[in-house]
C-alpha cells in the first residue's frame, strides 16, 4: 500500500527561517520620497523595529525564538499528504504530494506569519495591530494571533469579500477584531474613494491604504500595520513550510521534488513553500518551480518590473516588483486573495533570475480541478488554492504524456468551507472566464508613468 501521510514530531519543527534575500543578486533597494532609497527608521511608524530589522537582513537563516514554536505547536508540523487517488483518476506516473496547511486554526497558511508579527509587535510594547484582507484568510488568521497575544485587531476587508464571505467576518469576531468594509468612511482615503467610486468592489490596495492611514494617525505610538503577503519578513515566516516539505518528503523516500506549484497572489504562501528549494535550484538542483495566478490577475505573467507602491494612496515606499499598477481595481472573481496589483520584490526577482516560471489560469479551469480534487482526494479547497491544484493536473498529465516519473509538490494554502457560496455560483453555472483586457491593462499601468524604473544588470 501506498503511504499516504507522513508526520514529523514536533522535535523536528524547524527552528530557523530561511532567507532567500541572502542568496540573491542585490535587490534594487525599496524607494522613499524624491526617490532616494529609504532607511530602516523611515519605516518605524509603520512596523517594529525587531521586524524591520528582519525585512532588511541579509542573514540566511534566522532563529525562531522558542516562545513563537510553542504557539506554533497548536498545529505544526503539519501533515505532508500523497495525493494517491488524484494520481489514479490522472493515471499519471508522477507522485503528487501536498503540505497540508489547512489544518491551522484559521485553516490556513497565514498565521506561521501572523503569531511571529504580533509576538514582536507585543514584545515591542505595540498594543493593537490594523490590517487589511482580501478574502478573508488573513484577517481571520491576524485575529486568531492577536487573540492569543494580547493583541487589539482591526480588519479593513475588501468590500467584495466582506459581501461574499460573510462567514468570514464571524470568525474575525470570535477571535475578538473588528471588521470594516474597504473603502469606509472611517478614512480619509475610503471617503474619497467612496465619493469618486460609491460601487466600488474596493481592492487590497485601498484596504492597505486605509489601515496604513489608521494606523500611523494614532499619537500614542502603540499602533502599528501588518501585512499578511508581499514583504520579505512575511515569506521568511512563511519558509517552514518548504523546511519541513523537505524533510518529509525525504520521510517519503524521495530525493527530492521535480516540480513545485503554488497559488500566489501577493507570494507568501508560494514563496513559503517554493523558497528552500529555490536554494537548491540556485546550487545545481533541476527543480521547476511554478507559481499560479488568475488571468483576471495577471501580475507575474502580464504587469511589468517596475517601480510601484504596495498601495492606491501611495503611502509606501517604491518597491521594484511585477505588478499592474496601483491603481488597479480587480474584477471580482472568487479567490479573493489572488486579487492584488504586485508581486512580493522576492518572488519578483526570483522570476527575473528564470528562477520559476510564473502560470496563469482561468477561473472557469480552476473551479473545474478543485471538483475533481473534491472527487478524488475528498477535500474542499479554497479558490486560490484552485489554482495550484489546475497547474499540478496540467504537470501530471504533461508527465503521463511523456512517460516520466516525476516527484510534484504543492501547497494546499486552504480549506474552502468558508467559500461554498462560490462553488454554488459555478455548479449553477453563472461564473465564467475573465481574462484581464489589454485596454483595462494599459489604462491601469499609465499610474506608472512617472515613476522610476529598476536597473537591471
Amino acid at each position: 500500500m501506498k503511504e499516504k501521510k507522513f508526520f514529523l514530531s514536533e522535535n523536528d519543527i524547524p527552528k530557523q527561517w530561511y532567507n532567500l534575500a541572502a542568496d540573491l543578486p542585490p535587490a534594487p533597494p525599496p524607494l522613499g520620497p524624491g526617490g532616494k532609497p529609504i532607511t530602516p527608521d523611515m519605516l518605524a511608524p509603520v512596523f517594529p523595529m525587531n521586524l524591520i530589522e528582519q525585512e532588511v537582513s541579509q542573514k540566511r537563516w534566522i532563529d525562531i525564538p522558542d516562545e513563537i514554536i510553542q504557539i506554533l505547536y497548536r498545529w505544526r508540523p503539519s501533515p505532508l499528504r500523497r495525493a494517491t487517488y488524484l494520481e489514479e483518476y490522472l493515471k499519471t506516473p508522477a507522485r503528487i504530494y501536498y503540505k497540508d496547511e489547512s489544518m491551522s486554526p484559521p485553516g490556513s497558511h497565514k498565521p506561521n506569519t501572523a503569531i511571529p508579527q504580533a509576538w514582536y509587535n507585543k514584545k515591542f510594547g505595540i498594543k493593537k495591530l490594523i490590517t487589511e484582507t482580501g478574502a478573508g484568510q488573513w484577517g481571520c488568521a491576524l485575529s486568531f494571533a492577536c487573540k492569543l497575544i494580547g493583541l487589539e485587531c482591526k480588519v479593513y476587508m475588501v468590500r467584495i469579500s466582506f459581501d461574499q464571505k460573510p462567514l468570514r467576518k464571524s470568525m474575525m469576531r470570535i477571535w475578538g477584531a473588528k471588521c470594516v468594509a474597504s473603502p469606509s468612511n472611517e478614512t480619509n482615503f475610503g471617503r474619497e474613494v467612496l465619493k469618486k467610486m460609491p460601487d466600488t468592489p474596493g481592492s487590497l490596495g485601498i484596504a492597505i491604504s486605509e489601515a496604513i492611514e489608521e494606523a500611523v494617525s494614532d499619537k500614542s505610538g502603540k499602533t502599528r500595520y501588518s501585512l499578511g503577503s508581499v514583504l520579505n519578513h512575511v515569506l521568511l515566516h512563511q519558509t517552514i513550510i518548504g523546511l519541513e516539505a523537505k524533510k518529509q518528503l525525504k520521510m517519503a523516500g524521495e530525493r527530492g521534488a521535480d516540480v513545485i506549484i503554488a497559488c500566489t497572489g501577493g507570494g507568501s504562501n508560494f514563496g513559503g513553500l517554493s523558497f528552500p528549494f529555490v536554494y537548491d535550484k540556485i546550487n545545481g538542483a533541476k527543480i521547476k518551480i511554478i507559481p499560479t495566478e488568475p488571468t483576471a490577475c495577471p501580475t507575474m505573467t502580464r504587469g511589468p518590473y517596475t517601480y510601484d507602491f504596495g498601495d492606491t494612496a501611495c503611502q509606501t515606499p517604491l518597491m521594484a516588483m511585477f505588478t499592474l499598477g496601483h491603481n488597479f481595481v480587480p474584477p471580482p472573481i472568487h479567490a479573493g486573495g489572488l486579487r492584488y496589483h504586485g508581486m512580493a520584490p522576492l518572488v519578483s526577482q526570483a522570476i527575473v533570475e528564470k528562477l520559476i516560471e510564473p502560470r496563469a489560469y482561468n477561473q472557469v479551469q480552476c473551479y473545474e480541478s478543485a471538483l475533481i480534487w473534491a472527487n478524488t482526494e475528498g477535500f474542499i479547497c479554497a479558490p486560490e488554492t484552485s489554482h495550484a491544484i489546475a497547474g499540478v493536473i496540467d504537470e501530471a498529465n504533461k508527465a503521463k504524456q511523456e512517460g516520466k516519473e516525476k516527484v510534484i509538490l504543492f501547497n494546499y494554502s486552504g480549506h474552502g468551507l468558508m467559500d461554498l457560496a462560490g462553488y454554488d455560483k459555478f455548479l449553477d453555472g453563472h461564473l465564467t472566464d475573465y481574462s484581464l483586457p489589454e485596454s483595462e491593462l494599459s489604462k491601469s499601468l499609465e499610474s506608472l508613468k512617472n515613476l522610476p524604473k529598476p536597473s537591471l544588470k
